[in-house]
């Protein structure tokens, strides 16, 4: 099946959202006199409650891991492999239990903390392609104990491009296998020790079926002539290690925007570097040491003693006669308290920076201005943006494929913005490949990219 986008015949060039725009058409590639589906019932799905093998004894030991080896090597098929991490609860993303199933082999559930290192599992597994649900989640934890996947098959990014509307666990179990998942253990800490039986039913649980997916999937995405995308897509993950560090990652702070001094954020700057520091020495959230919102608070008020760091009390209209009256002061934040002379050693070492090392009130990129920007800066790029859009929706609702799977918006804006000198087809995929973009995706991006560019040169 030939996926690439034919371009529009020129009898129908007044249908570009800059023709439409200029008639006073609305901009959208689906009909506006489609009429939306009947509301469905959501069927009811049976719940998968135990395990059909019981729930395993958790492996702690080395001499256990080796049985689990074993018994890996000996199984046949692909490999279900998840991990559980204690995420808004310990400052890192290490896992704090992994578990495994193969056909032939049984579930198996691995405590890395005492073991740490669980590299023997690779001449284990061999070349048998990993099952991951969200692979993207689990894979940066799991190279860190030494498990690096030769082939892989995610079934989250798997069902996006075959275009369920639910890509979580039980939802696609749900649709492939016709049985539910529980999901109450889904965001609890996992680094507690000893783990809960229920918590390992639901880990358990996890990999119980995921091969099954994987084939009825594969099964789909083939019939759906998408099996070609998805291989590339998976390759592509074996070199995934994680997201790039971010640059200045203090300005992620919730609220920031709020502040306008450049003094204002060289303290936000040094409290949450203070902030990171703490955590990390706790291993524990940094969110859990001190809230952002008091991050800015402290940065806007500036105390300089510990009674300081508490502001005053809230006020709030009396209901009835309109007066005020003072809001019961809540209790500090018992970080406020418990590290009350290292915030104020933060604040005090950012007001005396030299006005050269303040920070700048945004970050400096090499990004593309923001999008609603391009009509009065760039209105070429804003034109081919719109066009390429339009083109790629419409690409969406046909092949039932989200529009940011096709190509990632970040990408999509750099190389409308900054255009090749070639802008050809052929050049035009040479951008998109130096970007990341995969072959499947060059093959359709890059000729909108080019018819977009015939109709609004840069100058």
């Amino acid at each position: 099946m030939n996926d690439t986008p034919t371009s529009r015949p020129a009898a129908h060039r007044d249908e570009t959202p800059s023709a439409r725009r200029a008639s006073g058409e609305p901009v959208s590639a689906r009909s506006s006199s489609s009429e939306s589906p009947e509301p469905q019932e959501t069927p009811a799905y049976p719940l998968l409650e135990a395990p059909a093998d019981g729930v395993p004894d958790v492996i702690t030991t080395a001499a256990q891991l080796k049985e689990c080896c074993a018994a890996i090597r000996a199984g046949h098929g692909p490999v279900a492999i998840d991990a559980e991490r204690a995420s808004g609860f310990r400052y890192g993303n290490d896992a704090y239990l992994v578990q495994l199933r193969r056909e032939g082999s049984g579930t198996w559930l691995i405590d890395p903390v005492p073991l740490n290192d669980l590299s023997s599992l690779n001449a284990a597994i061999g070349s048998a392609e990993w099952v991951l649900h969200a692979a993207t989640q689990d894979l940066p934890c799991l190279k860190a104990l030494g498990l690096r996947p030769r082939k892989l098959f995610d079934t989250e990014l798997g069902s996006r491009l075959a275009g369920l509307p639910r890509v979580g666990l039980a939802a696609v179990t749900e649709h492939f296998v016709g049985v539910t998942l529980a999901k109450e253990h889904s965001a609890v800490d996992w680094s507690t020790r000893p783990l809960p039986h229920d918590w390992l039913v639901y880990a358990a649980l996890d990999v119980e079926r995921l091969v099954e997916v994987r084939d009825a999937l594969a099964a789909d995405l083939e019939a759906q002539g998408k099996a070609e995308w998805a291989r590339q897509e998976f390759e592509a993950l074996l070199d995934f290690e994680g997201p790039a560090p971010k640059k200045e990652p203090w300005r992620r702070t919730s609220g920031l925007h709020a502040l306008r001094d450049l003094r204002q954020l060289a303290r936000v700057r040094a409290l949450w570097q203070t902030r990171e520091d703490i955590a990390q020495r706790r291993d524990t959230t940094p969110g859990r040491v001190l809230p952002d919102a008091l991050i800015i608070d402290l940065a806007r008020r500036n105390p300089h003693d510990t009674s300081g760091l508490v502001g005053p009390p809230a006020i709030r209209p009396r209901v009835g006669d309109g007066s005020a009256r003072r809001r019961r002061p809540r209790p500090a934040h018992r970080g406020l308290a418990r590290y009350g002379e290292r915030w104020l050693a933060a604040l005090k070492a950012a007001d005396a920076l030299p006005n050269r090392e303040l920070p700048t009130a945004t970050q400096r990129t090499s990004a593309p201005p923001p999008i609603r920007a391009w009509h009065d800066k760039n209105p070429a790029a804003a034109g081919r943006l719109d066009d390429v859009r339009y083109g790629l929706q419409r690409f969406s609702d046909e092949r039932r494929v989200p529009v940011e799977n096709l190509v990632t918006p970040d990408l999509l804006r750099r190389v409308i913005w900054s255009p090749p000198a070639d802008t050809s087809e052929d050049g035009w995929r040479a951008a998109l490949s130096a970007g990341g973009a995969r072959p499947w995706q060059c093959d359709i991006v890059a000729p909108l990219l080019a018819e977009a560019a015939l109709d609004h040169p840069s100058r």
